[in-house]
């Protein structure tokens, strides 16, 4: 079997029978979203891509803070980053919306499972009043 990276998951849609793949995945995601810096980053990255000193200027990070913030939410998947064509220094950052997808779908499988347990329930519930 393959490892990925969770963002190497994310790119490439890996995921193996047991959907393991995508719990690492989301657990990686959810890592990167614990810290409200990295929250803020992926808020600002929701409305347009900003190059780092762009971040860093907008939370009032210092540049290496930033730096390090944002080679969580790569790792991560959450965020991609792009270089200028004219200028190879210059790294413009991104929102990969992969991401929101596989938290949706992680979330999507907790509500099917709490449905059937809630329906589970009540059918018991009903059962025993009818007794």
């Amino acid at each position: 079997m393959a490892s990925y990276s969770p963002g190497e998951q994310l790119a490439t849609g890996a995921e193996d029978a047991g959907g393991a793949a995508m719990t690492a995945t989301v657990a990686w995601i959810f890592d990167a979203l614990a810290d409200p810096t990295r929250r803020r980053v992926v808020e600002l990255l929701g409305t347009r891509p900003a190059r780092a000193g762009e971040l860093a200027e907008a939370l009032g990070t210092s540049p290496p803070t930033m730096s390090k913030h944002l080679r969580h939410l790569l790792r991560a998947g959450l965020v991609a980053d792009e270089r200028d064509s004219t200028d190879a220094r210059v790294r413009v950052f991104r929102l990969r919306p992969q991401s929101v997808a596989a938290i949706r779908a992680w979330l999507d499988q907790l509500q099917a499972h709490w449905d059937l347990q809630l329906r589970a329930f009540q059918q018991h519930v009903q059962r025993e009043r009818q007794q």
